[in-house]
């Protein structure tokens, strides 16, 4: 087994934006074998439909970091409650659980086996803003906390990164990557 680190995409979100690329090129440089993947239907196709396609298109296993922004981070809830083995790290930056604004939300599931993701999701991790354009704040933030346990971490940085926010790097989750 060699260490990986999956990157995923937020909502209407490309792999070559953002802290994308940037945090690529530092675990990179630190030995990890690193995907960003293109997911244009993250958040268009109803979950169940489209974590098939997800779960076959990678390998997790004990040495895999998931990080993922906005909608890639709610996916990553229903990810790593339908893995087969638990990965090593899951960062969620700018998550949610549940419905945060009038959009349609087709990427979180009715319902989640909180206990399952937990087993699943080795470290966790959650970082949300004080307030979010999108309601992906540090109340989602919590809300996922008090079922998954792990460490929240909030900040006043909007949505990290945005069609109108530029975001280039990201210190933070950078260092909690080993």
């Amino acid at each position: 087994m060699s260490r990986s680190a999956i990157i995923f995409h937020g909502t209407g979100g490309r792999p070559d934006v953002a802290w994308y690329p940037w945090l690529d090129g530092r675990l990179t440089d630190r030995g990890y074998r690193v995907e960003r993947p293109s997911y244009p239907r993250i958040n268009v196709d109803p979950i169940a439909e489209f974590l098939p396609t997800v779960l076959a298109a990678h390998d997790f296993d004990a040495e895999t970091v998931l990080i993922g922004h906005s909608g890639g981070a709610a996916l990553l809830l229903a990810l790593t409650e339908h893995l087969e083995t638990p990965v090593a790290q899951t960062i969620l930056v700018a998550g949610y659980a549940t419905k945060v604004n009038e959009s349609e939300e087709p990427v979180l599931q009715d319902s989640y086996d909180w206990e399952r993701i937990r087993a699943n999701a080795g470290d966790l991790y959650f970082i949300n803003s004080v307030v979010d354009p999108y309601g992906c704040d540090a109340n989602q933030g919590r809300l996922m906390f008090d079922r998954l346990g792990g460490t929240q971490i909030v900040r006043d940085d909007g949505h990290f990164g945005d069609w109108n926010q530029q975001y280039d790097t990201f210190e933070l989750v950078d260092r909690l990557i080993p």
